[in-house]
């Protein structure tokens, strides 16, 4: 294996600061992100960030076919040619918060399994773009700031548990796998990383009646965090043909004390609250 440094050297590459790029640097890490993905013969490998290969080349000898999508057109060059004896993978030149994966899941006629080490300054946007489209994505192994994978694994009641949480956990199982040091990045960033897994469920952890109210509902949860669940959804546009009076007994309706933060709430619980508020809406009037 080419050691990362040794591209960047040849290269003569420097990071984009406005874009915030961190090169992972550490051969050993590549290997264990590389054997985390499971990657199979029959897979549909979507990498997100293939910054100048060094992760596609381990996975795309496992992969059926692999779509490194890269924003940075100097690093595609680079791509092009350290990846020119893969006849497997498909170089994308575009910004992954507008990469349709539905096209490509489409294209394929087999669902995705995503890959990557996505920018901090885009963390949290691309676990929300994979949600929105997860009916066409199998799995996903990612590499994201620390303090994301902590929210988004978060139990109740922490103070890193809120609506990417819920709403991950709602629709996927997920897993901390290994932290990653920022010495092994160059430019060193000033965070640590972690990496994580999930596989998408088929249907919603708990049952609900409408899974885009789900959501609005859990955001209006943790409007303001300090405040009570019922004073941050009484002020909710989602129910606002909804009286205070209506919103509280639903509320309680749902087992839940109205006096309690959204950051208490189970992911089960949310289900409930969501599915009471849907039917008083729905049914009430």
């Amino acid at each position: 294996m080419t050691r990362p440094g040794e591209i960047l050297r040849r290269y003569g590459i420097r990071p984009d600061k406005r874009r915030g790029q961190s090169f992972l640097t550490d051969s050993n890490t590549v290997r264990k992100i590389a054997q985390a993905a499971k990657v199979k013969p029959e897979d549909i490998v979507v990498e997100i960030g293939a910054g100048f290969g060094v992760l596609t080349k381990q996975i795309a000898p496992h992969s059926g076919r692999l779509i490194a999508v890269e924003i940075d057109v100097r690093l595609v060059e680079i791509l092009k040619k350290e990846l020119a004896e893969f006849k497997q993978i498909e170089i994308c030149r575009e910004d992954v918060l507008k990469f349709d994966f539905s096209c490509k899941s489409k294209e394929c006629k087999a669902k995705l399994k995503v890959i990557g080490n996505v920018p901090y300054s885009i963390s949290s946007p691309v676990v929300f773009h994979l949600l929105a489209q997860r009916s066409v994505i199998r799995d996903f192994t990612l590499m994201l700031q620390k303090e994301v994978v902590e929210r988004l694994v978060s139990p109740p009641g922490h103070k890193s548990y809120g609506v990417p949480s819920v709403l991950l956990q709602m629709y996927a199982e997920v897993e901390r796998l290994f932290d990653v040091s920022a010495d092994c990045f160059y430019p060193k960033p000033k965070v640590e990383s972690s990496v994580i897994c999930g596989t998408f469920r088929d249907k919603p952890l708990f049952e609900l009646t409408d899974e885009a109210f789900f959501g609005r509902i859990v955001k209006a949860a943790f409007a303001q965090r300090r405040k009570m669940l019922f004073n941050n959804l009484k002020h909710a546009d989602v129910l606002e043909k909804m009286s205070p009076a209506e919103i509280q007994s639903t509320i309680a309706e749902a087992s839940i004390d109205g006096k309690r933060r959204g950051e208490t709430l189970s992911v089960e619980e949310f289900a409930k609250l969501s599915n009471a508020l849907k039917n008083q809406l729905t049914n009430g009037r």
